[in-house]
Order: structure tokens, then sequence, then C-alpha cells
């Protein structure tokens, strides 16, 4: 009986690689279960479509992220990572990544919003323990871009539900959580020029047009105060503080 053959030429032929492209499929293992494949340029990233996505677990739990809960919870607020967990962090940001965009280029949004929530919790959870700042803001640095990924897929899942106004207030909570981030960061100045900035806002006035929709009263209002026209600026003033788009409406 020959042995099988461990090189991956007839799938690499038969999946060319295509630069700028987001080369992804949903397919099935050998035991029928549900796999992602990502192609690339040396070849194919495959992956689980739930927990971990190279399918590792630690002491029976889905991620690595799970199991660091657990000891921290173990040794107490001291607790701090030592360079083994650093780096083991590190392969699931990579890891969820990759997945993330796997989903998001599938649209299956619901999907690549949850993997975005699970890297936001990490990645607070990392900068929460880290054994040095340095370390912390290396990872840091990317929030805004998977807080766009996160924004980005929920208002397209609300969108296919026909939820524009939905799909706005997250766009618009979403833009307001990331000016926050840029305070924290003391980068205020910059925040208007930021491409995930300016692609959410491009979304939203996408959004829209697209449904002809009418401006929010608080858009009337800053469109009123720009103008220098005061009395129709009082008016809606008036109408905003007796409607849910009222200053103070939203959640603590």
């Amino acid at each position: 009986m020959s042995k099988p053959s461990k090189h991956l030429d007839h799938l690499l032929v038969d999946w060319p690689f295509s630069t700028g492209q987001v080369l992804v499929r949903r397919t099935t293992g050998a035991d029928g279960r549900d796999i992602l494949q990502m192609r690339v340029d040396l070849g194919v990233l495959q992956m689980e479509t739930s927990g971990r996505p190279d399918g590792t677990r630690f002491e029976d739990c889905e991620t690595y992220f799970d199991y660091l809960q657990d000891v921290a919870k173990q040794e107490g607020d001291g607790f701090r990572l030592d360079e083994q967990q650093c780096n083991e962090i590190d392969r699931e940001f990579y890891q969820f990544y990759h997945r993330r965009i796997c989903w998001l280029s599938l649209r299956a949004y619901a999907e690549a919003a949850a993997d975005a929530d699970h890297t936001l919790a990490l990645m607070k959870f990392s900068t929460n323990h880290a054994p040095e700042p340095e370390w912390a803001l290396l990872h840091e640095q990317y929030r805004p871009f998977v807080m766009f990924h996160r924004i980005q897929a929920v208002a397209l899942q609300q969108l296919e539900e026909s939820e524009a106004d939905g799909a706005l207030k997250t766009i618009d909570e979403g833009l307001e959580a990331l000016a926050d981030v840029f305070e924290q960061h003391d980068a205020s100045e910059h925040y208007s020029e930021d491409a995930f900035v300016i692609k959410l806002r491009e979304m939203r006035e996408s959004i829209v047009e697209r449904y002809e929709m009418e401006p929010s009263l608080a858009d009337q209002l800053a469109e009123a105060i720009a103008a220098e026209q005061y009395e129709l600026a009082a008016e809606l003033r008036d109408r905003l503080s007796n409607t849910d788009e009222g200053f103070g409406s939203g959640p603590a």
C-alpha cells in the first residue's frame, strides 16, 4: 500500500493565490466538522470555526484567554503575565485576527463581531496584567482597528436585517467609543483624520443616502448651529430634550 502524499501541490494548483484579494472558503474537515481555509501567498491556513482557531485547548478551556482568566482568579490581584504567557497571548491575537478577516470576507458578521469581542476582552486583560507598559502598548495600538471591525460587522448585520436605524446608532456609538480611546491616549487631535473614523463616517453617509433617511435631530441641531440659525437651533434643542435622542439619554 502506498503512503499518502504529504504535499499540497493539488490544493495550491486548484486554488491559486491572487495578490490584493482575501481568498477564503468554508468547508468541512475529514470528520465532517466545519472549518475555514484562507489562501495565502505560501499556502493555506486552516482554522476551526469555534473556540481557538487552531483548535488547541488549555486544561479543558476553549481558548488561552479562558485559561488565563482562571489562573488570574486563582492568583489574585497581584497576577502578572510572564514571558511564556505573553507569547501565547500574541499567538491568540494573531489567530483571531486571521479568523476575523475570514468571517468578514464571508459576510458572517455575527461571527466576526464575536471574534472581535474576544480580542478586545483579551486586550483589556493583557493591559491590566501586563508585565510592563510597553508590552501593553504593542497591543493597545491595534484597539481602533479591532473596534472598527466590530462596529462594521454589527452595522452590516443590522443592515442585512433591514435595521438601518440600528446600524446608524451602532456607528454613532462606535465613533464615540473611538473618540474616547483617542482621548485616553492623548491623541484627540488625530481623531478626525484617522482612517477608521473616516471610513465609518463614509459608511454612515452611504446608509443615509441609500435608505433616504432624514438627518437625526442631533445632526439637524449641529447644522443649524453651524449655519447660525439660532431660532431653529433652540427649537431643535427643545425637541431633543423631549425625545430619546436627548442629551444624556445613552447608557452610562
